[in-house]
C-alpha cells in the first residue's frame, strides 16, 4: 500500500535549501517565514550556538513554527516576563532555557533583542527606574522633587528585591537611568550647583539611593528565619550585654529595636538634602 505524502510548499523547499547554503542566514522576500530564523552565530543560553547542536532533528515544520512564534515577541514583554520570573524564582530561574520556555519560544529567539543575559539584566533595571518615573512630575521645589523622585525609586526597588540586589550596581545606559539622571540634575540646578559640582552631587544622591535600596532588598530575600534572627538581635543579644564594656550600647538598648528600614532611609535622605541645601546657600550670589 502506498505512502500518503504530503506536499511541502515549494517556497518553503526553495527557502530551506537557501537558509542552509547561506550559512544559516535566511534570504529572499521579507514574507518569508524563514526569515524569522535565528543566526547560527547566535549564541544559545548553555554557550553553544543559535542552531541546534549536530545530530538533532529539527524538521522544516519546526522551524517555521518557531519562527512564528517569534514574529509575536518584543523586548518589553520578554522584559516583563523576566522581572516575573525573579520576583517568583530568584536569579536562579533566570537562564535563557527557563525564559523561553516561559515565552512559549526557542531560547535563541531571545537573542533578536537581547545579545546576552546581561543585556538583558541591565534592560530589567532600566524598566524598574521607568516605573519609579510612571506619573512622576517635578516640583518647584528642588528638596521635594528629589525627595518624591528617590522615594519612588526605593520602593520600586523594594517591591522587586531580587531584581534590584542584581542589578543596582551597574549603569543601565538606557533611557529610563537618563531620564532620571537629568532630573536630578536638573533640580540641583535649580539648588544653584553647575558642572562638577553638580555631578558629584548627584552620584552622593544616587548611590544613597541605590546603596539602601540594595542593603534593603538583600534583606527582604532573606528567608523568614534570618530575618527573624536578624530583626530580633537588637532586642536579644544586644539587650544582655555588658553594660560596663559597652556603656554606649546599654544606653541605646530600648531604642535600637524600633527602628525600621523606612524610617533610616528618610533620615539619610533628609540629612543629605539638608547638607547639600546647606552649601547652596554658602555659594557666591554670582554662581
Amino acid at each position: 500500500m502506498a505512502t500518503a505524502v504530503t506536499a511541502v510548499p515549494k517556497e518553503l523547499i526553495v527557502a530551506a535549501v537557501q537558509y542552509r547554503a547561506n550559512d544559516g542566514r535566511a534570504v529572499g522576500a521579507r514574507t518569508s517565514p524563514m526569515n524569522s530564523l535565528p543566526s547560527p552565530s547566535s549564541p544559545a543560553d548553555d554557550g553553544s550556538r543559535g542552531l541546534p547542536a549536530t545530530g538533532s532533528r529539527v524538521t522544516m515544520a519546526t522551524m517555521v513554527r518557531n519562527a512564528t512564534r517569534r514574529g509575536t515577541l518584543s523586548a518589553d514583554r520578554i522584559v516583563a516576563e523576566c522581572l516575573a520570573m525573579l520576583d517568583e524564582r530568584g536569579p536562579s530561574g533566570l537562564t535563557f532555557r527557563k525564559i523561553g520556555a516561559r515565552l512559549g519560544v526557542d531560547p535563541t529567539a531571545l537573542y533578536r533583542h537581547f545579545r546576552s543575559k546581561d543585556e538583558l539584566i541591565l534592560a530589567i533595571m532600566d524598566h524598574l527606574i521607568e516605573q519609579a518615573l510612571d506619573g512622576f512630575t517635578e516640583s518647584d521645589d528642588w528638596r521635594d522633587t528629589i525627595r518624591d523622585l528617590l522615594q519612588r525609586s526605593r520602593a520600586v526597588y523594594l517591591a522587586h528585591p531580587h531584581a534590584a540586589v542584581l542589578g543596582t550596581i551597574r549603569v543601565t545606559r538606557r533611557d529610563g537611568e537618563m531620564r532620571i539622571v537629568e532630573i536630578i540634575l536638573g533640580a540641583l540646578e535649580l539648588a544653584g550647583f553647575t558642572g562638577e559640582q553638580a555631578a558629584r552631587l548627584y552620584r552622593v544622591l544616587d548611590d544613597l539611593n541605590l546603596a539602601f535600596g540594595s542593603l534593603d532588598a538583600g534583606f527582604r530575600i532573606l528567608d523568614e528565619e534570618q530575618q527573624a534572627k536578624d530583626q530580633g538581635a537588637w532586642s536579644r543579644e544586644y539587650a544582655v550585654l555588658d553594660a560596663s564594656r559597652f556603656p554606649r550600647i546599654a544606653r541605646a538598648t530600648a531604642y535600637l529595636p524600633l527602628i525600621d528600614e523606612d524610617s533610616t532611609f528618610a533620615l539619610a535622605l533628609d540629612l543629605t538634602i539638608e547638607a547639600i541645601a546647606a552649601r547652596a546657600a554658602a555659594l557666591p550670589t554670582s554662581q
